[in-house]
């Protein structure tokens, strides 16, 4: 019997700060602790700097000629650098997709009842898709199939705390119908 072994995704690498004796050029550029620009200057001179101010030495800029060095503090830089980057991804916003199903002989009841579902879904600003799907001998008859979700939709945009964009037309492919739907503000 063979074992599969599946490849693990490695996750991209961020560049690695090149810091103190790290830094190979002879020459850089400076900016100081208080962030202001020095100029160009020696390597040596510029690690001694550091050292005389109990700082690091920190690559900010290595494309550029000569690189880009500042005397900054390298843990609380990485520290602020992930607090941002923590920041920016709980700022991001996650638009989740959820489904309506609807039938060919949906009853009223069921109707409203997926209405008000997608209602509350678009108000927690999540789209929608609405499905429809034709079984057997409703395959004949499309045309219901289409008008069944053209009035789901119509009901939706009766809400007026609701702005309903389609952001995908109505698809038909091969017994089943599709739309998704946003709320826009």
């Amino acid at each position: 019997m063979r074992i599969k072994f599946h490849r693990v995704e490695s996750k991209p690498k961020e560049p690695k700060i090149k810091s103190n004796e790290q830094i190979k050029s002879s020459e850089v550029f400076l900016i100081d602790e208080n962030g202001e620009a020095v100029g160009k200057i020696d390597t040596l001179k510029a690690k001694e700097m550091a050292k005389d101010a109990d700082l690091d030495l920190v690559e900010v800029n290595p494309k550029a000629e000569p690189p880009v060095v500042k005397i900054v503090n390298l843990g609380q830089m990485k520290y602020e650098k992930e607090k941002l980057a923590h920041k920016q991804k709980m700022q991001q916003k996650k638009v989740e997709m959820k489904n309506i199903r609807l039938s060919f002989r949906i009853s009223d009841h069921d109707f409203n009842l997926r209405l008000r579902q997608a209602e509350k879904f678009l108000l927690k600003d999540n789209k929608i898709k609405v499905e429809l799907f034709l079984k057997g001998r409703e395959r004949q008859y499309p045309r219901k199939a289409a008008e069944i979700v053209k009035n789901f939709v119509e009901e939706l945009k009766k809400n007026e705390e609701l702005k309903i964009e389609i952001e995908q037309a109505l698809t038909n492919q091969g017994g089943r119908f599709n739309i998704i739907l946003v709320n826009k503000k």
